[in-house]
């Protein structure tokens, strides 16, 4: 069994696990979901839901890690009380490790056109006409290469490792990150139009709230957070005992849905910029057009209309939407890479070498029937998955593991934490309120 690894610093976690919950999950999935749910209303449902069920969630996760110090599998496994909770420890631990792979596997796609939109910014400023043209067209080929070159980045990175990979290159990241949306906020903010936009994100309408406008910032919230999977788990494994669980659970919450919320104060606004120039931005139903056509179709139009400025604006977004993506596909691969790592005789390198070369070859099946694979693979993960396998994370912690032992853990790096509000109602609200919430809603989903 290989040694394991820690974080080095708070600093560290905190860029880690944001890297992995800040990624197209909330600057392209969220501004995306807002699109096409309401706009503010949206923004609205999102927020409550991301404090009232996904924050407890992930609190369970954390605290399932840090005790366990193990990968997923071994973590249920370890806190289960008898045959049966063993039995179902083990099939959540795996379950989720497929559902983390089978995320990474379509992922890994959209990133791949990331790359290619990337690369097309350079080959116009050069001038290379064919390359550009081929780089923007969907087609297997390019879809297929593209992807590769991701996988392979995002391979690299987890073979390094926790403290030399994985913490390394998100402390890097993600201030970069940053400093690109925050200069293309202030970029689109002054451009004609911007105004309808934030008039759209900030002012909600509440008779748009319904059940599947709640689902969809439910299911936002648990897949921007990587919840569900053990991502965060495998996390809060790496995490030394004198750190506070529900401080860092707190700040990593916060940065996510801030994060959210300014990558949405770039892409809605840009709609309606994009809008001023000619672009089409609403569908035959009047809805404002979301998912990729968002990104590939609407924003293109943005940055032409821009002149010779726009495509250094184009290079910076989709240089941003790149490390968005690795900073998320790092902790995906990691949940896999973990396991086989601890439980053969595998190495770190040989584990991630595998693993990757797997969730390549089915990206490539889903690459080769598009049109059947694509959306039925991400709704089967984060639509339905995610929240039930978050669901079982709340009843391990809530219900089997024992209430002792919980609190011996959390008082590890909290000292004092039964004097503080946060135990007086985290236990109960995870062992009763977030299952029959999230359930409800996955109810009214499916229904």
């Amino acid at each position: 069994m290989a040694s394991r690894e820690q974080f080095s610093s708070n600093t560290g976690f905190v860029m880690a696990a944001a890297g992995s919950a800040i990624g197209l999950g909330n600057i392209w999935g969220f501004p995306t979901q807002t699109a096409s749910n309401g706009g503010a209303a949206f923004v609205l449902a999102y927020f409550v839901l991301a404090f009232c069920l996904a924050y407890p969630a992930l609190m369970a996760e954390l605290i399932i890690g840090r005790h366990a110090r193990a990968n997923v599998v071994t973590a249920l496994r370890g806190i289960s009380t008898g045959p049966a909770t063993y039995k179902l420890g083990s099939f959540v631990g795996y379950y989720g490790v497929i559902v983390a792979s089978l995320i990474l596997s379509f992922y890994a796609i959209i990133a791949g056109w990331m790359l290619t939109y990337l690369l097309e910014s350079v080959t116009t400023m050069l001038g290379w006409v064919e390359a550009g043209l081929w780089l923007t067209e969907f087609g297997f080929e390019r879809n297929l290469i593209s992807m590769a070159v991701f996988m392979l980045l995002t391979m690299a990175i987890i073979a390094k490792g926790v403290a030399g990979g994985i913490e390394k290159w998100s402390t890097r990241l993600m201030p970069m990150l940053l400093v690109l949306l925050l200069v293309l906020i202030v970029y689109v903010l002054m451009q004609e139009g911007a105004a309808e936009g934030l008039r759209v994100y900030l002012l909600p309408d509440i008779s748009q709230i319904s059940p599947g406008l709640i689902v969809s910032a439910m299911g936002q919230a648990f897949f921007s957070l990587s919840l569900g999977v053990g991502t965060m788990l495998i996390y809060g494994s790496y995490l030394g005992e004198k750190e506070s669980l529900p401080k860092l659970g707190a700040a990593v919450t916060l940065v996510d849905a801030g994060i959210a919320f300014i990558a949405g104060l770039l892409i809605i606004p840009a709609i309606y910029v994009a809008k001023q120039y000619g672009a089409d931005i609403f569908t035959d139903s009047g809805d404002l057009i979301a998912g990729p056509d968002l990104i590939f179709q609407v924003l293109p139009v943005l940055f032409d209309s821009m002149g010779g400025v726009g495509l250094w604006v184009a290079f910076a977004f989709f240089l941003l939407m790149s490390i968005a993506s690795l900073t998320s596909s790092i902790s995906m691969l990691e949940v896999p890479v973990s396991l086989a790592a601890e439980e053969t005789s595998a190495s770190r390198f040989q584990a991630t070498l595998l693993i990757g070369s797997v969730i390549f070859i089915f990206s490539t099946v889903i690459l080769m029937n598009f049109d059947s694979l694509f959306g039925f693979v991400i709704d089967l993960t984060t639509v339905y998955s995610q929240p039930l396998l978050g669901v079982v994370m709340c009843l391990f912690v809530g219900w089997i593991w024992h209430r002792n032992n919980l609190l011996q853990e959390i008082q590890k790096g909290h000292a004092d934490i039964e004097k503080t509000l946060f135990w007086k109602i985290w236990p109960a609200y995870v062992k009763f309120f977030c299952p029959v919430l999230i359930l409800t809603a996955f109810i009214q989903s499916v229904i």
